[in-house]
């Protein structure tokens, strides 16, 4: 039993050891999950993300991008979601991404969006209204 625990405490140790040594700049790079591709660039002090590509990104011709027609700003409706910055603000703090705003082409509103890296290749966020229990989780895999 003894054995064990100790076994058990060491990989603990070890995984809060990996976690420590990922910089913040980590999640610079293009991640992908199932309905979605961004890029994440430093942006000053936080960083941003562009939308690369979504399942409903294109129309029925499948090459032509979709407009932002669900913005609330009259004059973003004409301009292509292909490249727009989706994701801004988000800051790094005691090991997790935060306070970050996520703009979502889909249905014209913005959300609040938080994040951690699991791994290096690893990223899970939260995107929500209000308070994060009543968002939605995305895991993200690091596009190589």
């Amino acid at each position: 039993m003894k054995k064990l625990l100790f076994v058990a405490t060491m990989l603990l140790v070890s995984v809060a050891t990996f976690a420590q040594k990922l910089s913040p700049d980590q999640i610079v790079g293009v991640w992908q999950c199932e309905d979605y591709k961004i890029e994440f660039y430093k942006s000053g002090n936080t960083y941003s993300a562009k939308l690369l590509w979504s399942k409903s990104m294109f129309e029925t011709d499948g090459k032509t991008p979709k407009k932002d027609s669900k913005n609330p700003d009259e004059k973003l409706k004409n301009r292509s979601i292909e490249g727009i910055t989706h994701i801004t603000g988000l800051t790094y703090k005691n090991g997790e991404y935060i306070d970050a705003k996520l703009y979502s082409v889909d249905d014209g509103n913005t959300y609040s969006l938080k994040g951690v890296l699991k791994d290096a290749n690893n990223l899970e966020t939260r995107g929500y209204k209000g308070i994060p229990m009543l968002g939605k989780t995305y895991k993200w895999t690091r596009v190589k």
